[in-house]
């Protein structure tokens, strides 16, 4: 499994090659990476370790969904690599701008949030992961868009409890205490 991990990690560095990280000095693929070694803490799900470190290829990447499914299947039996390339669909956000430009971010976030509602508990899972990877250096690079992101993570953890339940209490915790800090923050500049 290792080996298989291995493969899917360079897969998701060269997908992600030149891309770096909106709020930290460091290349995008240091997140996905991130987020898989958070899922590996409470799995051991070949499909749920690759999804996590492919999480935001079909979104942030040229590379397609049928690209992924085509270096999966050539890694693993064909049933692991489509149960991750449908995990991997799940987490790629549907409601972005490029495709909804008419739509403000809070119509899009609330869009995005009920579409998310309805993914499986092991999409949210990795979601969890995802949640708290990008809340750890948000606060203290955009305070502003913090508050905002944070708010919507709050809201969307509200409606996907599905997953593992153990990492979703710790991404709660992550978020509640994200916003308390930035609370803090807040009132010490005033």
């Amino acid at each position: 499994m290792e080996q298989m991990l291995e493969q899917v990690k360079i897969f998701a560095t060269n997908a992600h090659h030149g891309q770096v990280r909106k709020f930290a000095d460091e290349p995008f693929v240091s997140h996905p990476i991130r987020v898989m070694q958070t899922c590996s803490n409470y799995t051991a799900d070949l499909s749920i370790l690759s999804a996590a470190l492919l999480h935001d290829v079909i979104e942030d990447t040229a590379i397609t969904r049928r690209e992924i499914y085509d270096f999966l299947s050539g890694l693993m039996p064909a049933h692991l690599a489509q149960r991750t390339v449908h995990l991997v669909e799940q987490l790629t956000d549907v409601y972005i701008k490029s495709k909804f430009p008419h739509w403000n971010r809070r119509k899009r976030k609330k869009a995005e949030i009920q579409r998310l509602s309805g993914i499986s508990a092991d999409a949210q899972t990795i979601k969890y992961a995802d949640i708290i990877d990008n809340c750890a250096a948000i606060i203290h690079h955009d305070q502003e868009f913090a508050d905002r992101f944070l708010g919507e993570c709050r809201d969307l953890l509200k409606k996907i409890n599905q997953g593992n339940s153990v990492l979703y209490m710790r991404a709660k915790e992550v978020v509640h205490g994200g916003i308390s800090e930035l609370k803090l923050m807040q009132q010490k500049m005033d």
